[in-house]
């Protein structure tokens, strides 16, 4: 159902950024007006990276945090997300009166203008959501393939391309992830804030400008022999022809038009409206398979989450085709062993936690894929049994062998908590960084390429087909305690999610570290890294040579990565006391910030 202007808040906000439009000639292709002092003064203001704490004793270390500015606490609402100016337009929708869900969704539509190497209108999106009590529900928006695909495979020699037209294989459902959650809010949290309000400082920062993040810059710049190469992509992200510097005013007049008709047409506009007409066409332009008839069959899911147990509480995730199942069972393989008497840091901390992954991940490759074309048996991956044998396959001694295929992606989290209770932690993303590289038209709607992890082999689960939905990465979550809410956690990085996770969870569940020391501490990725090609145990070498010299002994090949590397990850975490009381962080590699009302 398309999300309609429905109260006199909705007119007004309509009528105003309308106004707000014309006034900067966004609406001519220019923007020119500064964004307010206050904007300004915060996009200015960037976090420190974090020193390293390796050397801190374990005990120490739960609370090192507690004194430090990044770490947000608040008794009324939290927002967390990997922009600063996202943030404060979560913060302004709490402030406001909005709950989690409309401060997720204003969040999520500034990222997709400050973030565009991770996220943006043209990919998916997860929510997982509770309200006080512990009534927990997921929206999965994943796009679903082009309802004829090309003729990939060994009839033609051709593999799914990674970039360009080819990978836009798959129509995008972040904004059906908004609308839905919209619906939601209304009927189910008497959620009162307009629409149209919840893209207004997305829309300022897209016609204004906003300052480029050094993420932003790092990317473009590592990315820089390619870019010539992907159809509109220099045309918006290379203005004068050259990639913007980080602190560079940065503007996208054309998005700023997309995100106009979408708070004002509502959700649907983007898939049945004027802007999917001109999102087919373009797509059909540049040799998409996507047709407007695949636009308006994309829709989120709302589905019943999956649990698992862990210590005294329970983990919850999304069903498949995510691997939100994978970071479930690592956990739960976790939770046969006593962490406790691990110091956290130590070789035998960091050695489990890697061979779980190893196990989770061989159970993820031979079932996850979407459970409406192949069977993913989630009950027997979760049970008791299966948790059991694994951990007791764990050998302390001896690491396993790892020669399996890598997944790259990028991602942001997105993380709000209310004043009723009520929370929500989201995923959003465009697969790749630049996802395929190709903008639509005059859209401004850099199109993800998460069609790229189909299979082509007619005997894996994930092997392409008409209309299906691809495996995915993203896994936002929730840890109930006591059946509420505790804690609401996500991170970026592909196959480095579940790993990203186990170290965060295990750090402030087992270790009781406050979110922002659990989200600084040294962290692994195994397998290959866009650096690294070999499918080694990278661990940021912050973690001790200690660690690394007793790894090695047990036979991981161990590879260092700088500490506070970017390759290990941006999460964010929120955690909520039996007593009301928040404190959350954003992980301090990334450009972002908690903040509380």
């Amino acid at each position: 159902m398309t999300t309609q202007p429905a109260t006199a808040a909705d007119a007004a906000s309509v009528a105003a950024r309308r106004h707000f439009l014309m006034g900067t000639a966004a609406l001519a292709g220019s923007a020119v007006l500064p964004l307010s002092a206050t904007s300004t003064a915060s996009a200015a203001s960037a976090a420190p990276v974090a020193e390293a704490v390796a050397s801190t004793a374990p005990a120490a270390l739960a609370r090192t945090g507690a004194t430090d500015a990044r770490l947000a606490q608040s008794a009324r609402g939290m927002v967390t997300s990997p922009h600063e100016l996202a943030s404060e337009a979560g913060l302004e929708v709490l402030r406001a009166g909005g709950n989690a869900i409309e401060a997720a969704i204003a969040i999520g539509a500034v990222l997709s203008v400050t973030y565009p190497h991770f996220t943006g209108l043209g990919g998916d999106a997860f929510m997982v959501i509770s309200d006080r009590d512990g009534n927990v529900r997921t929206f999965s928006g994943i796009g679903q393939a082009a309802a004829h695909t090309p003729a990939y495979g060994s009839a033609t020699g051709s593999a799914i391309p990674v970039r360009g037209p080819g990978a836009t294989l798959t129509t995008a459902a972040t904004v059906a992830i908004w609308d839905k959650a919209f619906a939601f809010s209304r009927t189910q949290w008497n959620g009162q804030q307009a629409w149209s309000s919840l893209f207004s400082r997305a829309t300022e920062y897209a016609a204004n400008g906003f300052p480029v993040t050094p993420s932003q810059h790092f990317w473009q710049t590592f990315r820089a022999a390619d870019l010539p190469n992907w159809d509109g992509f220099s045309s918006v992200f290379m203005p004068g022809g050259r990639i913007p510097a980080a602190g560079e005013r940065f503007h996208q007049p054309a998005l700023a038009r997309s995100l106009d008709s979408i708070a004002t047409h509502g959700g649907r506009e983007f898939y049945e409206g004027d802007l999917a007409g001109r999102i087919a066409a373009g797509l059909k332009r540049v040799g998409s398979p996507l047709r407007a008839s695949d636009l308006s069959r994309a829709q989120a899911r709302e589905e019943v989450p999956l649990r698992v147990a862990y210590r005294d509480g329970e983990l919850l995730g999304l069903r498949p085709p995510t691997q939100g199942v994978t970071t479930l069972e690592i956990m739960g393989i976790l939770n046969r062993f006593d962490l406790k008497s691990m110091p956290e840091g130590s070789a035998d901390y960091y050695h489990v936690l890697v061979e779980a992954v190893k196990l989770a991940f061989l159970d993820r490759n031979r079932y996850v894929a979407d459970p409406d074309f192949v069977d993913v048996p989630v009950e027997r991956l979760l049970s008791g049994a299966n948790l059991d044998a694994h951990a007791r396959s764990i050998r302390m001694d001896r690491a396993m062998p790892w020669p399996h295929v890598f997944r790259t992606g990028d991602t942001v989290y997105i993380g709000a908590a209310d004043s009723q209770g009520n929370c929500v932690s989201m995923l959003q993303t465009v697969y790749f960084d630049w996802g395929s590289g190709v903008v639509l038209g005059d859209t401004g709607v850099l199109w993800h390429n998460r069609g790229a992890s189909f299979s082509l082999d007619p005997a894996s689960p994930n092997v392409l087909a008409g209309g299906k939905r691809p495996f995915h990465t993203l896994n936002p979550g929730m840890y109930l305690k006591q059946g509420r809410p505790q804690l609401l956690y996500g991170t970026q990085g592909a196959d480095g999610q579940p790993q990203t996770l186990a170290a965060v969870l295990t750090r402030l569940i087992d270790y009781d570290m406050d979110p922002l020391t659990a989200l600084r501490r040294p962290r692994f990725l195994l397998g290959k890294t866009f650096s690294d090609s070999r499918d080694s145990l990278k661990l940021e070498q912050d973690a001790g040579a200690d660690v690394f010299t007793a790894l090695a002994a047990r036979g991981h090949e161990m590879s260092p990565l700088p500490p506070q590397s970017q390759l290990a990850g941006h999460p964010g975490a929120i955690r909520i006391d039996s007593q009301g009381q928040m404190s959350g962080a954003h992980d301090p590699r990334s450009d972002g910030r908690a903040l509380g009302v």
